[in-house]
């Protein structure tokens, strides 16, 4: 029996930077907790970090790339090859087209997921060894109108506060972010902090009441892309009622005459109009204002409800501003704090790791900085010609002018706006290298080379959370077959690609890329940001081993920084920026930029009259490459679903569970419906995680614009116009089958584009089980049996022990497969009202003795009242003890509160994530 140990790691998902214990063998990792000791959690985690180690499995990796995986040409197979051919034929087709066409002929896109490490060496490969700035992240998606934002307002890109700011505010406004779904253990924070502090006060503005809006003492419903105007609004009123601090305004900032003489059109009642607020949309905004303005404390949380527009910097600026009027920055409890998505878009925008800047937040347009990184490289130059930031460069893919792109760990065939068009490039391109940990993701079916990359808990580096704080990723076991962690590839390459190259870029004829360990690239990653805003000359891996995670500018000496918390008498980096009110701009002041109320990009009219937003489920992330492997988060939120008002949905003749038709100006999907009281009247809601491996279609932003913020140059995915009519339906297929190995998932997708519409997901606990569900237009012809049989092969269930029924005249079918007396699949058509209890005693494993009598009945009669059998179980509530929907409505309507459904059933007595929903329950048998 091997031992058990015990190492300390970040997580893998959002920004909050949770620090874990990973629990291992030295070769499998078994489980993972909360690290009681990281100021970023405190042991905290939420269902996707608690369950991160199911994403370890024998089953999940079987779903792993472990080797290099090359084709030759377009049409034929890729097959794998040695690590040293692959490497090679990259370099080839690299070099080559360099030589042709120059070296911006080539580019990169790289992810917030990677490591500053990994980044580094990206970033010096691109512009320092082939000499293009073609290299751009997918933070560009998430992060960059926060940055722009930043730099346009403070003059960094430095978010000024600390995760401990939520405890010393006053008054607390969230907006364009559900804080409770993504950044969960940040919000058990805020829900703590409002416990210890009644009388502090939380404003959250969202077009949808989230689970976040539900708990505040005021939500602003405003419209898709009016933030603008109601920042400007409330800023009015601050300035009307004298709630503004003139001291600060004339001691350290500059330009507000000019947004003053703005802002005093924004009255109250001409933008509760614009933003949709309805009869009392006057007062609230008064009451916001007078709320920000008389709180001695006031802090403001964002994320991407302001970020992915196409006025995204001005809506960061927007907010900023009210901060900078009122004087609330630089203290505890106060100021902007925008909330990064991805566990390391900070550090990517540390190391220049975009097309439009350089290491250590230096500027790719200042010639001197430019000179700087060229001497520490130890090359001739850094290229001056902007590279190509993600919406452009993908469009200079599909055009030719980009001939060979290398994707890192990101998945933009899934993430980008306007997929058909992306899917059209990718097709195109000469030359696609992917460098992915998931085997399966929709961008790796266009890759000409596959190489596979180590994933959490097998790597080793530095990450930097949402509030300046780095952390060390550590390797618990190692990676799957022949995967490498991302920095030794992109470092491999480099030296291949070196040899290569005619015109060698090096002044010294020093290796470019000398690194052995990812310490080493860390220790020059520090060296370049020395005497800069994010100066970390004092941080080091020894130092954060022996003291934990820190937060910068970590200079060399530094003891004290400036907190207020119980962190003092220890060596810590400075919590909260600019309280000396000197900000990071060329005369020490802050600059108000005079913004107005604009357009969305995308607008509704007669031909598409409603607001389709994308957004985040609880318990997934991204594109669902790695929590897409974890069957039991898919039992909260089981397939993708369009949310609707009621109203919307009865003008159109609409029930839940229907199919629908969801068209915009780039596309349609096919589409199940549901009622959503959390919608407006005129606006629909779907996730943005599912994508082509899980639904027929490519996914929300196969309807997004790519229209994008002309300063950030993210995109508005936030937002698109639609209609929204009903698909008659014919018929459905449902099936259900358990999977031991975990390539079910996998051989099965390509039965999604021979339906009408299909979802192909995974549902279980302890048992993985893969279910598909499919729909046939009323004009379409029921499945042959030929058809039936086929898939019945691929589902495993063409066992000679299985049951089945095949009824021509009715086009009733059904298969069922029982082994050693456990249901493990089943194939229902035209008969789903047993689908869901079925597939339940598949995950349960139950015994099935008197099933066998019910299977070639007619219809499958309710086992409630024929077998003694467990009814459906519904969606499960709380993931973490494994608390069902059915189970809770049952509690509350005997009488139960939520103390003792708690006491009952442990329900949110974990992560708490699921503790908004149970409030909700609860207080629907209180009404």
């Amino acid at each position: 029996m091997h031992e058990l140990n015990e190492t300390r790691s970040t997580c893998a998902y959002c920004g909050v930077g949770c620090g874990v214990i990973i629990e291992h063998d030295g070769t499998h990792i078994s489980g993972v907790r909360g690290d009681p000791d990281h100021p970023a959690n405190f042991g905290r985690l939420c269902t996707k970090g608690n369950t991160l180690h199911l994403t370890m499995t024998p089953q999940a990796l079987a779903q792993r790339l472990t080797q290099p995986q090359l084709r030759v040409s377009k049409e034929a197979p890729r097959q794998s090859v040695r690590w040293d051919a692959a490497l090679d034929h990259a370099a080839d087709r690299f070099a080559q087209t360099i030589e042709t066409h120059g070296p911006d002929s080539v580019a990169f896109y790289i992810s917030g997921q990677l490591l500053t490490e990994d980044y580094y060496v990206f970033n010096k490969l691109a512009k320092g060894l082939i000499g293009t700035n073609n290299i751009d992240t997918n933070s560009r998606l998430c992060m960059s109108s926060a940055v722009a934002g930043y730099k346009a307002t403070l003059g960094a890109d430095a978010p000024p506060c600390c995760y401990e700011d939520i405890d010393h505010t006053d008054c607390l406004l969230i907006a364009g972010a559900n804080t409770a779904w993504a950044h969960p253990v940040l919000f058990r924070r805020i829900e703590a902090a409002r416990k210890a502090r009644p009388e502090m006060k939380l404003i959250v503005v969202d077009p949808r009441r989230t689970d976040t809006a539900e708990v505040a003492d005021l939500h602003l419903a405003i419209l898709p892309g009016t933030d603008i105007a109601l920042f400007n609004a409330l800023l009015h009123v601050l300035l009307h009622e004298g709630k503004i601090d003139e001291a600060f305004i004339a001691a350290h900032t500059e330009g507000f005459a000019s947004l003053k003489a703005t802002v005093r059109d924004f009255t109250p009642a001409m933008v509760a109009d614009i933003c949709g607020l309805g009869a009392r949309g006057t007062q609230d905004i008064i009451t916001a204002a007078r709320w920000f303005g008389d709180a001695p404390a006031a802090l403001s949380l964002y994320c991407q409800g302001l970020n992915q527009s196409c006025h995204g910097t001005d809506n960061n600026a927007a907010i900023i501003h009210l901060h900078l009027a009122t004087g609330k920055i630089g203290k505890p409890g106060c100021g902007p704090f925008s909330l990064t998505g991805q566990p390391n878009a900070m550090g990517g925008r540390e190391v220049g790791g975009m097309a439009n800047l350089l290491s250590a937040h230096r500027e790719l347009a200042n010639p001197q900085h430019r000179a700087e990184v060229a001497q520490l490289w130890g090359v001739t130059d850094v290229p001056a010609k902007p590279g190509l930031p993600a919406i452009e460069l993908f469009e200079a893919v599909h055009s030719g002018q980009i001939k060979a792109l290398w994707i890192a760990c990101t998945n933009p065939a899934q993430s980008l706006p306007d997929l058909t068009r992306v899917h059209e490039a990718l097709a195109r391109c000469p030359f696609v290298v992917v460098q992915e940990v998931s085997a399966q993701t929709d961008t790796t079916a266009f890759a000409d080379l596959l190489l596979p990359a180590a994933g959490w808990g097998e790597k080793d580096g530095t990450v930097t959370n949402s509030e300046r704080r780095i952390s060390r990723v550590r390797a618990a076991v190692p990676a799957p077959g022949e995967a490498r962690a991302d920095w030794r590839i992109a470092a491999d390459f480099a030296r291949a690609l070196e040899t290569r190259l005619k015109s060698r870029r090096s002044n010294y004829g020093a290796a470019l890329f000398p690194y052995t360990t990812a310490e080493e690239i860390f220790n020059e990653h520090r060296a370049s940001t020395v005497g800069r805003d994010l100066d970390i000359g004092g941080l080091s891996y020894a130092l954060i081993e022996a003291r934990g995670a820190q937060q910068w500018p970590f200079p060399a000496g530094t003891s004290v920084g400036t907190t207020t918390g119980t962190t003092t008498g220890t060596t810590i980096g400075v919590a909260r920026l600019y309280a000396d009110g000197v900000f990071a701009t060329a005369n020490g002041r802050a600059r108000f930029k005079d913004v107005e109320h604009r357009p969305l990009a995308d607008m509704t009219d007669a031909h598409f009259p409603l607001h389709l937003n994308s957004g985040r489920l609880r318990d997934h992330w991204h594109g669902m490459s790695r929590t897409g492997v974890v069957p039991r988060l898919f039992a909260h939120t089981p397939e993708p679903v369009l949310e609707m008002h009621p109203r919307d949905m009865a003008r159109r003749g609409l029930v839940n569970d229907d199919l629908i038709r969801v068209t915009g100006r780039r596309g349609t999907l096919l589409l199940r419906v549901a009622s959503s009281a959390a919608m407006q009247p005129a606006q629909t809601y779907m996730p943005m995680h599912w994508g082509g491996r899980f639904m027929r279609g490519l996914g929300v932003n196969q309807l997004t614009t790519p229209i994008a913020d002309p300063v950030s140059r993210q995109p508005e995915l936030k937002h698109a116009a639609v209609q929204v009519e009903k698909f008659p339906t014919g018929w459905q297929l449902t099936a259900a089958r358990r999977d031991d190995v975990g390539s079910l998932h996998a051989a099965l997708q390509p039965w999604l584009k021979r339906f009408d519409y299909a979802t192909l997901t995974l549902t279980g606990r302890d048992t993985l089980v893969v279910a598909l569900r499919a729909w046939g237009g009323v004009d379409r012809p029921l499945p042959s049996a030929e058809m039936l049989a086929e898939l019945s092969a691929a589902l495993g269930l063409d066992s000679h022990r299985a049951v089945t029924l095949n009824d021509t005249q009715t086009g009733l079918a059904k298969r069922a497969l029982i082994e050693d007396d456990q249901l493990t699949g089943i194939l229902l058509c035209n008969e789903t009202r047993a689908t869901e209890w079925l597939t339940d005693l598949i995950v349960s494993r139950g015994p099935t003795q008197e099933l066998r009598n019910w299977l070639l009945a007619p219809l499958f009669a309710p086992p409630s009242f024929t077998l003694g059998l467990p009814s459906a179980r519904g969606r499960i509530i709380c993931n973490c003890f494994d608390v069902a929907e059915h189970e809770i409505q049952a509690d509350v309507a005997a009488g139960l509160d939520l103390a003792a459904l708690q006491k009952k059933r442990n329900c949110g007595t974990s992560c708490g994530s699921c503790l908004p929903e149970l409030r909700r329950m609860v207080a629907t048998r209180v009404e």
